[in-house]
Order: structure tokens, then C-alpha cells, then sequence
């Protein structure tokens, strides 16, 4: 992947998603700070931003927002979603606002519904579109849509923490 220093960057962080590959696959933790400092690679960030949800565990989570709001996310959080019949969703549009001032969009998710922002970030908007995430638990049209993929799996040391329980 070739980087560009002067290149503007906004990083868009799928809380979630990261949470469970990184759990059901390593049974840790995921190390936020590593992978915003991987995502920005010396370039200028613009925006880092993480999309979370609300659960029902009201200090630990605030905690963790705190935590994420340390190291330079911002932190947009919204309830889960209940149907009827007992499934659950939390999406999230991503909002293409950003992508103007941006020169790269790098979204850390392997879900596969984020394919059409990609391919409009990209061919509507002519954004870079980076996507870092897991290989293993990661849509393979994702990581085709992408104009690169940083696969964590490939040195998941570097980006987990032990989980604490």
C-alpha cells in the first residue's frame, strides 16, 4: 500500500463489529489506539470517529467511551434497534459528510453492508477507501471493493489486548 504523507484522512471505526471478530476469534480485547495509529500511517487526520451501541451497562460503558475519547475518537453511540420477533440490529449510516475534505476515507469494519458506501465513497466522490479489519470474519466484497486491506490478522498481537473478565 503506497501512503501519501500529505494525504487528509478520516477514520471511521465500527465499534462492534471489531469488538466480536476480536472476541469469538482471539477472545480479547481490541486495541483502539494501535489501529487509529496504523489507520493514520503519519498522514493528517481529520476526523476519527467510532460508532458504537448503547448497551445496558451503563458505567463499563462509559468507561469505555472515555477511554475511546482519550485517544482522539469521537464517540457516536445510539440504541440498539429491537424488532419484532426478538431481532436485533444496530446500523449505522456512516455519514459521507467528511468525504470533501478527505483525501482517504479508512473504515475499520469487515461488515459487508458498508460495500455500497465504499463504492460511492470511491467511484461518486473519488475518496481512497481503506478498510482495515480482520481478515477471517471480513466480507470478502468488502475487501474487494476497498482500494486496500490491512488484515489484522496477520500480526494480531500488535492490535489485541487480553481480555479481562
Amino acid at each position: 500500500m503506497r501512503i501519501n504523507k500529505a494525504q487528509r484522512v478520516g477514520v471511521f471505526v465500527d465499534v462492534q463489529n471489531m469488538y466480536y471478530s476480536a472476541k469469538s476469534m482471539y477472545k480479547a480485547k481490541v486495541n483502539f489506539a494501535q489501529i487509529l495509529k496504523r489507520a493514520v500511517s503519519g498522514r493528517s487526520l481529520i476526523r476519527a470517529i467510532t460508532y458504537v451501541i448503547k448497551t445496558d451497562i451503563v458505567k463499563e460503558e462509559k468507561n469505555f467511551f472515555d477511554a475511546l475519547e482519550q485517544i482522539g475518537f469521537e464517540v457516536r453511540a445510539k440504541d440498539l434497534q429491537v424488532f419484532y420477533g426478538g431481532n436485533k440490529k444496530g446500523d449505522w449510516d456512516i455519514g459521507i459528510e467528511l468525504a470533501p475534505r478527505l483525501d482517504a476515507a479508512i473504515l475499520v469494519s469487515g461488515d459487508g453492508d458498508f460495500v455500497p458506501l465504499v463504492q460511492h465513497l470511491k467511484y461518486a466522490l473519488g475518496v481512497r477507501v481503506e478498510v482495515i479489519a480482520f481478515g477471517k470474519s471480513s466480507s470478502s466484497k468488502l475487501i474487494e471493493a476497498a482500494d486496500s486491506f490491512t488484515d489484522l490478522d496477520e500480526n494480531p498481537r500488535e492490535y489485541l489486548m487480553k481480555q479481562s473478565n
